[in-house]
C-alpha cells in the first residue's frame, strides 16, 4: 500500500461520528494545540503511519502494546536506527494513544535498545570558518553569519522575525525555541550594516506586496484572532522571506514563507568544497564552532550554555571535549 492510499484510509471519517476530525488530522491538531514544532509533527505522523504499515494497516485502536514492542524491536534489529531515532519512533507511537486515542498502553517491556554511541561535534578552527565564509554572499552569507555569531540552530534562524533583531542592545530574540523556550543571543556588530541593508529591501518587498493585495504572514498561535492586522504589520514578517509566496491550506492565506533549509544547506556545503576543508561540515557546525571558540576565548560555560539555550550545562560541558580541556598532557612527541 502506497504511503498515498494510507493517508486516505487512514482519513476516512467515523461511521459512528461522522464529524469527527479524521485520524491524522486530530493528531495534528494535538501537536498544534501542545504546541509542538513542525519538524516533530512531520516526524511523529511518519512513524505512525509506518507503525500502522507494519501491523498490516491495523488501526491502531486494535493494537496494544505487544504490537509497539514488536515494531520498536524491529527497527532496530533490523533498521539499524540510532537511538535516538528508536526513541522518537516509540515517542511519536506513545503520542497517538495518550493524546489521541485515549487508550492506556502502560509500560512495554523488552524492548531491544539500538546502542547510544556518543560522538563528538564536528567543529571549524577560526582558520577553517574564515576561510569558508570567503564563498558565501547575499542571504546565504547573514544567514550564516547568525548561525556562527549568534550560536543559533538553523530553523531558529530562519524563523526569525523582524521584530525579533534589537539593533540598539545588538541582541536577537529567539523565539520558541527547541524546547518550547525564548532566550536571548549575541547580534554580531560586524554584521549589523549589511544586515540593515538587508532589512531595507524586504521593507520595499514587504511594501510592494502590500500594494498587490498580499503582504500578510502567517502568525504563532491564536495571535491572528487576537490581533487581526498583525499578520500586515513590517515587524511580524520573516527576516529571510522567501521568493515566492505558499498558500496555506486551513485558512487559505497565500503568503510568503521564509527560505528553505536547503537553499543554506546546499551553499554551506559549496562553501566547504570551495575552501577545500575536509571535514563533513553542515550549517548546526557553524553553531558548534560558536560554542566552542567562545570557551577559546575564554567565556564562562554558564553564559554559553544560556547563549545555546541548553537545559543542562552537561550538554554544554561537551566542548570542552572538544577542546581537549582538563586532559592536562602534552605529547611526548612535542
Amino acid at each position: 500500500m502506497t504511503e498515498e492510499k494510507l493517508m486516505r484510509a487512514l482519513m476516512i471519517s467515523s461511521s459512528v461520528n461522522s464529524q469527527k476530525p479524521k485520524l491524522l488530522d486530530q493528531v495534528r491538531i494535538t501537536l498544534r494545540t501542545n504546541h509542538y514544532s513542525p519538524k516533530t509533527e512531520e516526524s511523529y505522523i511518519s512513524w505512525i503511519k509506518q507503525f500502522i504499515l507494519f501491523n498490516g494497516k491495523k488501526h491502531p485502536l486494535v493494537l496494544g502494546p505487544e504490537e509497539i514492542q514488536k515494531f520498536i524491536n524491529f527497527l532496530a534489529a533490523e533498521k539499524h536506527v540510532s537511538a535516538s531515532t528508536q526513541n522518537q519512533a516509540l515517542q511519536g507511537v506513545l503520542y497517538l494513544y495518550k493524546n489521541v486515542l485515549k487508550k492506556e498502553i502502560g509500560w512495554i517491556e523488552n524492548i531491544k535498545h539500538a546502542a547510544r554511541v556518543k560522538h563528538l561535534p564536528v567543529v571549524f578552527s577560526k582558520r577553517e570558518t574564515m576561510k569558508i565564509f570567503e564563498h558565501f554572499d547575499g542571504v546565504s552569507k547573514l544567514v550564516v553569519s547568525l548561525l556562527y555569531g549568534s550560536g543559533l540552530r538553523l530553523a531558529e534562524c530562519l524563523n526569525l522575525r523582524i521584530k525579533d533583531i534589537d539593533f540598539d542592545y545588538k541582541q536577537i530574540i529567539v523565539r520558541d525555541g527547541k524546547g518550547e523556550k525564548d532566550r536571548y543571543s549575541v547580534l554580531p556588530t560586524t554584521i549589523i550594516p549589511e544586515l540593515k541593508n538587508h532589512l531595507n529591501e524586504v521593507y520595499k518587498q514587504h511594501k510592494k506586496d502590500l500594494a498587490n493585495g498580499k503582504g500578510e504572514t502567517i502568525l504563532p498561535y491564536a495571535l491572528k484572532r487576537k490581533y487581526p492586522n498583525a499578520g500586515r504589520e513590517f515587524g511580524w514578517q520573516y527576516v529571510f522571506p522567501a521568493d515566492k509566496f505558499i498558500k496555506e491550506k486551513e485558512s487559505g492565506l497565500i503568503f510568503r514563507f521564509h527560505i528553505h533549509e536547503s537553499t543554506i544547506q546546499r551553499a554551506v556545503k559549496e562553501a566547504i568544497r570551495k575552501a577545500g576543508v575536509n571535514k563533513p561540515g553542515s550549517p548546526h557546525t557553524f553553531r558548534h564552532s560558536f560554542a566552542t571558540h567562545l570557551l577559546e576565548n575564554g567565556a564562562d560555560i554558564r553564559t554559553i550554555q544560556e547563549l545555546l539555550g541548553h537545559s543542562s550545562v552537561k550538554t554544554t560541558m561537551i566542548y570542552t571535549h572538544v577542546l581537549n580541556r582538563g586532559l592536562g598532557v602534552k605529547s611526548p612527541l612535542d
